[in-house]
């Protein structure tokens, strides 16, 4: 068998990350993480929407670290440093999509104590996922044909409306009055992993940045919007804008931008650009996109539907890197201390064409 994984959690991004662990004949699932009391018990299989696989989710840590798994797919909506640290020490390494990319968003001391829990084990973590990530992996790649490279902006445009998480979506200010003081303060914090994006991205161009600095604009509802899973009463926000910016010199060189709108009636009504967009410029200048589109044969009708493939999207980068993760040095390690990520056992036998 492949490599031995536990699977941390089966929420919006946990449960495609499941089921491709599940689907890979290079990993084996050996374990599932509960996050609440009343998925205690239940088939893994059966919490992902797929046929039953026979290991039944649980919420003890000892039990699933007794199975000595190679590695922990860790997909919680945000971590908790004191899983991370026990996972790590036990000798287990971990992929995660869960706010964490080099770890400085954590503070030092979070990170310090992660790093430590790494040595302990000799184990290694690895933090992607869609954007921050991937979309940071496309603009380095980007500018990978440049001989200047005076500023990098990479932009995540998109209508976050089918995202049904209120907890996420809150905590980076959507549905709190516009006119609520702590705004910034709550954006900055809630995409603060964007900063680690930054930084992760400098760190693999060699540049020494002086500040990270995160700029936030809003859009208000101008009427109530019923999402389902949450609401946005006129006067809210409905629109964030965010962007973390890496310095040098008093000059923006590396921008990671967000444009995420939920509902349809807001001011100002920003225009999207519905995926995500890379601008080099340098020499020569660079521009390059990435849309996310159903595949062909694609059966959901909804918009949420259509939102489960940025759920695969967002799981895929950490779950594909799991083999190299296992073979790292021990430590934080991103994509610059790993070989190329790829597909390797999604490949297809069918021709849907």
């Amino acid at each position: 068998m492949g490599h031995r994984v536990v699977q941390w959690t089966t929420g919006n991004v946990g449960r495609r990350s499941l089921r491709a662990i599940v689907a890979n004949p290079d990993l084996e699932l050996v374990g599932c993480y509960a996050h609440g009391p009343e998925k205690v018990g239940r088939d893994a299989g059966e919490l992902a929407g797929i046929e039953r696989v026979g290991i039944a989710a649980t919420a003890d840590i000892d039990a699933l670290l007794a199975l000595r798994p190679d590695c922990v797919s860790y997909n919680p909506v945000w971590p908790d440093v004191d899983h991370l640290c026990r996972i790590l020490a036990s000798g287990c390494n971990v992929v995660t999509t869960a706010a964490f990319i080099t770890g400085h968003a954590l503070g030092a001391d979070a990170r310090a104590r992660i790093e430590a829990a790494c040595r302990d084990g000799r184990s290694s973590i690895f933090g992607s996922g869609m954007n921050p990530g991937f979309a940071n992996l496309l603009g380095l790649v980007s500018a990978g044909i440049c001989d200047r490279i005076d500023r990098i902006t990479v932009t995540e445009s998109v209508d976050a409306t089918g995202y049904a998480s209120a907890e996420t979506q809150q905590s980076v200010g959507f549905g709190h009055p516009i006119t609520h003081p702590g705004l910034h303060a709550m954006v900055e914090k809630g995409t603060a992993v964007f900063g680690d994006g930054v930084s992760m991205m400098a760190d693999a161009l060699g540049l020494e940045l002086d500040a990270v600095r995160c700029e936030t604009k809003f859009a208000v509802a101008t009427r109530d919007h019923d999402l389902g899973f949450m609401r946005i009463d006129e006067g809210c926000v409905a629109g964030v804008e965010a962007s973390w910016h890496g310095l040098t010199n008093g000059r923006s060189r590396i921008e990671l931008r967000v444009q995420w709108k939920m509902g349809q009636h807001m001011e100002p009504d920003w225009p999207l650009e519905h995926g995500y967009v890379v601008h080099v410029e340098g020499q020569p200048r660079v521009k390059t996109k990435l849309e996310i589109r159903p595949p062909k044969g694609f059966q959901g009708k909804s918009f949420v539907d259509f939102m489960q493939l940025g759920m695969i999207a967002t799981a895929m980068p950490a779950i594909n890197a799991i083999p190299h993760v296992c073979r790292a040095e021990p430590g934080i390690v991103g994509y610059g201390d790993l070989p190329l990520i790829t597909g390797a056992g999604f490949c297809s036998e069918e021709n849907p064409a």
